[in-house]
């Protein structure tokens, strides 16, 4: 008889913990996962999946308003957010639905339902218990909302994708992805959008010149960039929201998002009980192998709070799954991640920051390109685009890559496998570009800035 029910149980199935138990179960593990809510964790639910589509619809606003330039006569264009919000639903339910024949069909136990330690090897599932070689943490962030008198007037993002009804003013509050994305989300569908940031741009640690760019850009589209103040008290009315801010004025909106960060979904777990290490944020600190300071429990994904994305999550689950049952021990190499934010415009990046590059090489070469798409050229938009490259000019190698533009995300994705490969600017500049597209303005750069 075995000693354990299982060798693996997953507490969470989010990206990370879905890929580790399947992926833990295809190498011939027994493997049980738990979920309270719905399957798919945060990115499937309340996250990238439902961001994207949402940002899908604001758009259509930007292509009817360019498409008289192309010769389309548009006629009265109306928005139904309730029927965009039920067709979204149903996506995410088919996707949910996914995860589910994607566990049951590799073997994996699942458990609808809450699950807590007991102890280092047990855990317990409403009124069971099982046992475990190995358990693993992956319950992934929820959003926390600033402490403040009327706070409890504020929503975060979960809410944003549920809502009834469109506000005809919303104010967004945070300088993250989330707050950018929202403030874009809410502006493409026709809602007077403020966003607020307490610092004096928003996107910390995106390259400096790419976030004044995106700034420029997101006021052309008519949202009202506040930077260098905060919320200091909301108060309820008849009428609406106000909101004082920490500058002494005061907005008065009928929606206030509060993305102002996540927290690590590690409360009432049972960890802090069992003596698992947590770090200030509450997330679950672990060794390069994901493993925790009880070496028998482990944690990835966005509940150790290093680096919360999707695709790392995923890397994180295969590494582990690779490692504690395939025979190949396995590291997740978080250099050159790219990642986008789905503003309007985007703005995407890999590689360094200019800031960055020039702490850490001796000299840099910096490449600099803004123009007006081709695809605005008969629309009479004021839309530019942003790209820039970054070179260690000892080795010539491509250290950083930037670009705040339409298709910015799929453009930087395939730069990031010519630079994950070691790419030379001389390699770059040898490649023939695909004509006309923006893309090939990254293979066409010469003098640099």
């Amino acid at each position: 008889m075995p000693r354990y029910d299982y060798d693996l149980f997953v507490i969470g199935a989010g990206s990370g913990g879905v890929r580790a138990a399947r992926m833990s179960a295809g190498f011939g593990a027994r493997v049980a996962i738990a979920e309270e809510r719905r399957l798919g964790g945060t990115c499937v639910n309340v996250g990238c999946v439902p961001k994207k589509l949402l940002v899908y619809a604001a758009r259509c606003s930007t292509e009817f308003a360019e498409a008289e330039g192309y010769g389309w006569s548009v006629g009265n264009i109306g928005f139904d957010w309730q029927r965009l919000i039920r067709n979204k639903n149903r996506e995410i339910e088919r996707l949910n639905g996914v995860y589910r024949t994607l566990l049951t069909k590799a073997g994996v136990t699942l458990f609808d339902g809450r699950a807590t330690l007991v102890d280092k090897h047990t855990v317990s599932v409403g009124a069971d218990r099982f046992t475990a070689q190995r358990i693993l943490i992956a319950t992934g962030g929820q959003p926390t909302i600033p402490d403040f008198p009327g706070s409890e007037h504020v929503i975060s993002s979960n809410e944003a994708f549920f809502l009834e009804s469109l506000p005809e003013r919303a104010l967004i509050v945070g300088g993250g992805y989330i707050a950018v994305e929202f403030a874009g989300i809410f502006n493409g569908l026709g809602v007077d959008t403020t966003l607020l940031y307490r610092g004096p741009l928003f996107l910390r640690g995106f390259d400096e010149e790419a976030r004044h760019h995106l700034a420029c850009e997101m006021e052309k589209q008519g949202i009202t960039l506040r930077f260098g103040t905060n919320v200091d008290r909301v108060a309820k009315t008849k009428e609406a929201l106000r909101a004082t801010l920490t500058d002494g004025t005061v907005l008065s909106t009928a929606l206030i998002l509060a993305a102002t960060g996540r927290a690590p979904n590690t409360s009432a777990l049972g960890l802090e009980q069992l003596g698992v290490t947590l770090d200030h944020n509450g997330a679950i600190i672990v060794d390069e192998h994901y493993r925790s300071s009880i070496p028998s429990i482990y944690a990835l994904g966005d509940v150790t709070h290093r680096l919360n994305l999707t695709p790392v999550a995923l890397a994180e689950g295969m590494a582990l799954a690779k490692t504690l049952y395939g025979g190949r021990p396995t590291r997740v190499d978080y250099t050159g991640i790219p990642s986008c934010v789905f503003g309007r415009p985007n703005l995407a990046t890999v590689g360094l920051t200019e800031e960055e590059a020039r702490k850490q090489y001796a000299e840099i070469a910096v490449y600099i390109s803004r123009f007006t798409p081709m695809k605005q050229t008969l629309t009479g938009s004021a839309e530019k685009i942003f790209m820039k490259l970054l070179v260690d000019k000892s080795s010539d190698r491509v250290i950083g890559a930037h670009m705040v533009g339409e298709e910015a995300d799929e453009i930087i994705q395939g730069i990031a496998i010519a630079m994950k490969t070691g790419a030379t600017k001389a390699q770059f500049d040898a490649t023939i570009g695909i004509h006309p597209t923006a893309a090939e303005e990254f293979v066409t750069m010469r003098e640099p800035a």
